[in-house]
């Protein structure tokens, strides 16, 4: 997928995220929130700073966990899911970082939740 393609994708499901929760236009970091609470299993609650950040962490190794950088450890004892990172990730320009983001994002909804846009 090349640059174009992946910010018309973009804007599709964010566009569809938006109107399913009745909310602006998300950014990466409300979508990583989305992945987080979606890997964590608990459904809607109410989430500290800090655990936000921690679901927001969950989702990039989550996502990175489908190139290899990731493997999921277990669960704590509060149900929280632990990675260990496998191989470093490479010093990616921001640029290439937020297409990689963008993209595994992207993927993930389609993966994980069928049907759920048009990309």
């Amino acid at each position: 997928m090349n640059a174009a393609e992946i910010n018309n994708r973009w804007r599709v499901l964010q566009k569809h995220t938006a109107s399913h929760f009745d909310t602006d236009t998300p950014d990466i970091k409300i979508l990583l929130f989305l992945i987080g609470v979606q890997e964590l299993g608990k459904g809607p609650m109410t989430f500290s700073k800090r655990q936000k950040e921690e679901l927001m962490h969950i989702a990039t190794c989550r996502l990175f966990s489908g190139m290899g950088f990731y493997e999921l450890e277990g669960l704590d004892q509060d149900g929280w899911p632990h990675w260990r990172l496998i191989k470093p990730i490479p010093n990616y320009t921001l640029l290439e970082q937020e297409m990689i983001l963008k993209s595994l994002i992207i993927d993930y909804f389609e993966e994980q939740i069928p049907n759920s846009t048009t990309l």
